[in-house]
């Protein structure tokens, strides 16, 4: 199945450059803050924090260089073209928005009935300013990057569990000064990476289901936020570690029950 957005074939461009671009730009404007935390620089650390937001642009800035210096002006559209699949059923829209949820809350109820204890709250809703933030304002400035450009451009060239494993291993990668500034341990930082990871695939899975929506990537990434356990971090890894055991074995059962779709040929 094609989908709605395809490029046709000589608009088909390489993602590397995106790759490369979204690292330097993200990691380039919060290692400052990072160093600052550790006590690398002798400087408080409110004094980046403000570089370290603009690092959360990176995707979306990236998206949009690399294919302006690719197509000129009119590139600066090519990242945003998953906003013109047709209508969609309203039952995904409910899927993306509270299927993260869901998850997490059946991960907290598994792990009550087999005896666990300290499992943390149902649900982490947004609480202050900044978490009605993340709700709102990242996932527009992630989401055009990762589904808007690097999921569909991988797509012509490899199978949709190939794109979601190579998406997921760089999205999990440029989080990496996020988690470091937020106190992570190692245990923890490897948590985080097994969430976003495992999203990956949960967020190709929707892609696939709607024709290469990016609205349903937007709504997903706002669920995941609307409900979001990293919230109990760093201090309660517990609940973060249900939630994210949750989506790998959610993930997982998807790519089990219909393996001929996660294997089929690029688009």
């Amino acid at each position: 199945m094609e989908h709605a957005v395809a490029s046709a074939p000589n608009e088909q461009r390489a993602v590397l450059p995106f790759f490369a671009l979204v690292l330097a730009l993200t990691w380039g404007l919060q290692l400052p803050a990072v160093l600052a935390a550790k006590g690398v620089l002798d400087a408080p650390v409110e004094r980046f924090l403000p570089l370290a937001m603009l690092g959360t642009f990176g995707p979306v800035l990236a998206a949009v260089l690399v294919c302006m210096r690719e197509a000129g002006r009119a590139g600066a559209r090519v990242p945003f073209r998953g906003l013109r699949v047709g209508r969609l059923d309203v039952r995904w829209y409910a899927i993306a928005l509270f299927g993260f949820a869901a998850l997490h809350v059946l991960g907290v109820a598994v792990y009550a009935l087999a005896g666990g204890s300290a499992a943390g709250r149902w649900l982490y809703l947004p609480q202050n300013a900044q978490h009605v933030a993340a709700v709102l304002f990242i996932p527009w400035v992630e989401e055009p990057g990762w589904r808007g450009l690097a999921l569909p451009r991988l797509r012509r060239r490899a199978s949709p569990l190939a794109a979601a494993l190579i998406v997921g291993t760089v999205w999990a990668a440029w989080h990496t000064m996020m988690f470091l500034l937020q106190g992570l341990s190692s245990l923890g930082l490897a948590w985080a990476y097994l969430n976003i990871f495992a999203g990956s695939m949960l967020f190709t899975w929707l892609y696939e289901r709607t024709r290469g929506s990016l609205w349903i990537a937007v709504v997903a990434h706002t669920g995941a936020h609307l409900n979001n356990p990293a919230h109990a971090l760093p201090g309660d890894l517990t609940a973060f570690a249900i939630y994210t055991t949750a989506l790998c074995v959610a993930s997982l059962g998807l790519v089990l029950a219909d393996r001929a779709r996660w294997l089929r040929a690029p688009d």
